[in-house]
């Protein structure tokens, strides 16, 4: 997504709420005049605790966005918010319970009126609902397949989500398709496929590349012990990973000899 699309992102709803949220006790403590009056202070500065806090903060943001492999603004704007909407809860109880019970009602409310927005442009990616209509078409279907497994509650699916779609829409054709399937709705597919839906799973997305109905390659992989390899889903990674360019190519010209 380019910056233009990034920047008309934020000004939607989840965005704004979240950030407002997010920077709340921080600008609020700030500000001379709305501290003067919300804290009770003449100072407008933050005291050791706070600072802790912020600067804890800070160190898990950055890990965790790293971890998640985002590459994007809005990527580690999405992960971080969980995490920066914790602390300013817990610095606005420790300055006063009325003001985090506040803090605490607008949090649960902003989650349930105003969720994270979901891709939803064109694509070329067929949804299988269920663990039969997947087999069915992998063995029914001559075709290439690239299939995203992955589950509705994931940050990281979130993310992955418009990149599965671009790359469906630069690559696919007959004879290499792109599918998804939901293994929080479908926990079938998720243990005929070893790909667990657990909120501590570090499978979540797994794509996977079918040929002829069975595996080929699968990332995140895992080494013999099990153990997961880390794995960023950026599209020139996943491009690269797949050979995409190659198995279009090849589905080209098998179109053309036909």
């Amino acid at each position: 997504m380019s910056v233009k699309g990034d920047l008309v992102q934020l000004l939607k709803p989840y965005f704004l709420v979240n950030i407002l949220l997010s920077l709340s006790y921080v600008v609020l403590k700030r500000v001379p005049g709305l501290c003067n009056h919300l804290f009770s202070t003449d100072d407008c500065e933050f005291d050791g605790r706070e600072t802790e806090i912020l600067f804890f903060l800070l160190i898990v943001v950055v890990m965790r966005s790293r971890k998640s492999g985002n590459v994007t603004m809005l990527s580690y704007l999405s992960s971080s918010f969980m995490y920066t909407k914790l602390a300013n809860l817990i610095l606005w109880f420790n300055a006063d319970y009325l003001m985090g019970i506040v803090y605490a009602v607008l949090f649960v409310l902003g989650a349930l009126l105003v969720p994270e927005p979901v891709y939803s442009s064109p694509d070329r990616v067929v949804y299988f609902r269920g663990l039969q209509a997947l087999t069915e078409q992998l063995q029914a279907d001559q075709a290439t397949w690239l299939v995203a497994f992955y589950v509705a509650w994931s940050p990281a699916c979130v993310n992955f989500a418009p990149v599965f779609a671009k790359l469906s829409n630069d690559f696919g054709v007959a004879a290499l398709k792109f599918g998804k399937m939901d293994v929080g709705r479908y926990p079938e597919a998720g243990a005929q496929h070893r790909v667990s839906d657990s909120s501590l799973s570090k499978q979540l997305p797994t794509v996977i590349l079918f040929q002829e109905g069975r595996e080929v390659m699968r990332r995140p992989a895992a080494d013999a012990s099990g153990k997961l390899s880390k794995f960023l889903f950026s599209e020139e990674n996943v491009r690269l990973a797949f050979g995409l360019s190659g198995l279009y190519e090849r589905a080209q010209g098998d179109k053309k000899r036909n």
